[in-house]
């Protein structure tokens, strides 16, 4: 079944003790907005899993992070989301890792419950039963012009 959250209203993310983010619902226009992003669009072609996961990391949280707590400067100061500091914060290791099973990963879940259809028929599912009689010889073949 596929639950549908019509409420639409940010939400607080832990990624980390003492690190909050506030991000926008994942919806289908943000996504394709952050495969748009120049970013992801000018990767190298021969740019690795990782770069590409990055890349699309920051794309995507650049547009779903609103607000967050616990993000200071080397002094320890509290500063403001920006850009640039959604893209220093995603390199840190944990952190992205936390960002893309709690907020990115929950796009790719519908992936993996695929509706809970049932198995089909006519493909080649251990659930398909043989719904037509065997052939009862070798059909002949098309005339060649």
């Amino acid at each position: 079944m596929i639950r549908l959250n019509l409420t639409a209203t940010p939400e607080w993310l832990d990624l980390a003790p003492g690190l909050r983010l506030l991000v926008g619902p994942l919806t289908t226009a943000l996504m394709v907005s952050a495969r748009a992003d120049l970013a992801v669009e000018t990767l190298p072609e021969g740019a690795t899993q990782e770069e590409m996961a990055l890349a699309m990391a920051k794309s995507v949280a650049r547009r779903a992070v609103l607000d967050w707590e616990g993000v200071g400067d080397d002094a320890g100061n509290i500063i403001p989301v920006s850009p640039e500091g959604i893209d220093a914060l995603l390199e840190i290791w944990p952190v992205f890792e936390a960002f893309q099973t709690q907020y990115v990963a929950r796009g790719l879940l519908l992936d993996q419950e695929k509706n809970v259809s049932a198995p089909s028929p006519t493909g080649p599912s251990a659930g398909a039963t043989g719904t037509a009689r065997p052939a009862r010889g070798a059909a002949p073949t098309a005339p060649q012009d």
